[in-house]
Formats: C-alpha cells, sequence, structure tokens
C-alpha cells in the first residue's frame, strides 16, 4: 500500500488499495489539501522526474536488503504532483546510473535514522519583521526530533557565529534563538561553509543543513562558487528557506548550492508559511530511501562522477520527481 504523507504534521493518508487499477488509484487526489497548506508550492523541485508513482508494499523503517561490503551511498526521497511525500516503494521500483552506466543496487532501505543537523539562522537586519516567527518554527523543528538527533546553531549578519556547538538538548539551541538580536548585514555564504564545517563533526551517518534567510548575501568572505565545491565534497544534504521577492540572485544561488546535494529550497511567499515548509523538510528526512551500491568504476582517480536515480512505475500513474544528490568524487589513492 502507498502512503503519502502531506507533511511531518498531518496524518498519513493511504491512498492506494491493490483491488483497484492503478490510475484510478490516484484520480481525484489532486483536489485534496491540507490545513495550512499555502495555496501555491514555492518548493523548488529540483530532482529528477520518474515515470509515475510507484505501488509497492509497506516497507518498515528497519527494512532492508543488503549485501556484503556495499555502501550506503545516496539518500532518495520521492514526492507527487503536489509535493507529498511517498513511501512504501522498494527496492525494484528503482534504478541507479553512475555518469549515465546503470550499477547494480546492493543495499536498500528505507529510513527514520537519527540525524545530525545544523541550524544557519539569518540575523541581519532585514530579518526585523521575521525574527520571532522564524524562532518559532526553528523550535516547531527541534520539537519534532527524536532523542538521538543532535543539532548545532549558526547565526549569521555581517560575521558568522557558532553560537551553539552539537547537542542534543533542542532547549539549548532554543535558549540562544530567544536572545538573536537582528541587525547588520548578510553573509549567507560564510554562514553556509560554517555549517559545511561544522557539520562534519557530527556522530549520525545522516547529515543536514537548513538554512533560513530572508535576504541575498551582500558581505561574505567566500565565494558562492568556492561554497558550491565545498558542498560537492561534503556528505550532507542542505535545504534553504528563502522568502519570495527578496532574494532577487540569491534565489539562483541557494538552489544551485541545495541541488548539489539533494536537498530543496523553498521560497514562501511570506514567512507566515514558514511553519508550512519547516513540516515538508522534517518530512522529508524522516521519510527516506537508502539506495546504496558498489560503484562498477573502480577507478580511485577522484574525478566527480554523476549520479541519477529513476523510477520504475505501473502504467496509468502521474509522474513523481526523485530527489537525490547530483554525484560524488571518487576516492582517490
Amino acid at each position: 500500500m502507498i502512503q503519502i504523507l502531506d507533511s511531518a504534521r498531518s496524518s498519513v493518508r493511504l491512498l492506494c488499495s491493490s483491488s483497484l487499477p492503478a490510475a484510478r488509484k490516484y484520480e481525484g487526489l489532486g483536489s485534496r489539501s491540507s490545513p495550512g497548506r499555502p495555496q501555491a508550492h514555492h518548493c523548488t523541485p529540483l530532482g529528477h522526474r520518474g515515470s509515475g508513482l510507484v505501488l509497492a508494499g509497506a516497507i518498515r523503517p528497519d527494512s532492508r536488503q543488503e549485501e556484503p561490503g556495499t555502501p550506503h551511498v545516496p539518500r532518495v526521497s520521492v514526492t507527487d504532483p503536489l509535493n507529498r511525500y511517498v513511501t512504501g516503494l522498494e527496492k525494484d521500483h528503482f534504478r541507479i546510473f553512475e555518469d549515465k552506466v546503470e550499477q547494480k543496487i546492493g543495499y536498500f532501505v528505507q529510513e527514520s535514522a537519527p540525524i545530525s543537523v545544523g541550524i544557519l539562522f539569518d540575523i541581519s537586519g532585514s530579518m526585523k519583521d521575521n525574527i520571532h516567527t522564524a524562532r518559532n518554527s526553528i523550535v516547531r523543528f527541534l520539537e519534532g526530533g527524536n532523542p538521538d538527533d543532535e543539532f548545532f546553531l549558526v547565526s549569521f549578519n555581517q560575521k558568522t557565529t557558532l553560537v551553539q556547538g552539537f547537542t542534543h538538548q533542542s532547549s539549548s539551541i532554543r535558549n540562544e534563538i530567544s536572545f538573536s538580536n537582528p541587525g547588520g548585514r548578510t553573509a549567507l555564504y560564510d554562514a553556509v561553509y560554517l555549517g559545511l564545517e561544522q557539520i562534519k563533526k557530527g556522530k549520525n551517518e545522516k547529515k543536514a543543513l537548513i538554512l533560513i534567510t530572508d535576504g541575498e548575501d551582500n558581505s561574505s568572505r567566500y565565494s558562492a562558487s568556492e561554497v558550491r565545491d565545498f558542498a560537492k565534497e561534503s556528505d550532507v544534504q542542505i535545504y534553504g528557506i528563502g522568502e519570495e521577492g527578496k532574494l532577487g540572485y540569491g534565489r539562483s544561488e541557494i538552489q544551485n548550492i541545495v541541488s548539489l546535494t539533494g536537498g530543496r529550497a523553498c521560497f514562501p511567499n511570506n514567512f507566515n508559511e514558514l511553519d508550512y515548509y519547516i513540516d515538508l523538510i522534517h518530512a522529508e528526512l524522516r521519510n527516506q530511501y537508502v539506495v546504496g551500491y558498489t560503484p562498477a568504476n573502480k577507478n580511485r582517480d577522484g574525478k566527480w562522477r554523476k549520479i541519477r536515480v529513476k523510477l520504475e512505475p505501473p502504467e496509468g500513474l502521474p509522474k513523481l520527481i526523485v530527489h537525490a544528490k547530483e554525484g560524488y568524487f571518487a576516492p582517490k589513492n
């Protein structure tokens, strides 16, 4: 049975049953909406389009199919045309390609594993009217975690500051953000760079950075290209939330950075919609597939290898979007 999650806070909808043809199972679902949903979605679909919705038996979070020595490679999220997360897919519904060569999937699991998360919090002057809303949304995200999650906090204006190192105590982050006073310019790239440095210290295998901002960079020492290069080297998913209409060229730069990592860029019309997008990110992090393989290319040349994940669905269903990192650097002797 396919499960489609509207957000981390909504109930799971069971939308498919084996007694109906595939096309009818999905018919009419697009008209359904959830409380608090913005009228239009502004999470940029940065992933690959699959061929349709996959029907499969539900997979328990600890269900896995493994071959000895297979590395855990990309984490994959699947959404429907309404941005809802699709769970319950199986190994045989996925195909993975490295540099256009299909690979044998040796490890597959749908997981809700502990996460190491860095919060990158914009406290520049332009955040004055939104600072209270942003604080509340950060607390909302933290409260949805599990006891093994760990968090750190970076605040930034023209300076970037590691306000709180990794901690399992979400109350420590909550206390720190309550004292943040907005002012100054915006060193967005420096904040992401510092976040990428700090996330390496995380104890959990699954890692993510969440960037909350309302403006474009105007004060960083690091360039956008330097941040992109660092992101490509890092095993972390980056999620960016920025207010629609205020970012200018910063919107495309955020998209470019997060797309490398398999994260998402979300642009609400205003910060009153922030909780909704925080919930979307939370739902994604809790409902991902790990699709691992041992690369057929054994060369240890340190070169960039492009990854593409595809779905093999039944006929008659709408296309889905597969969200996964774009690639990785091969090891080098």
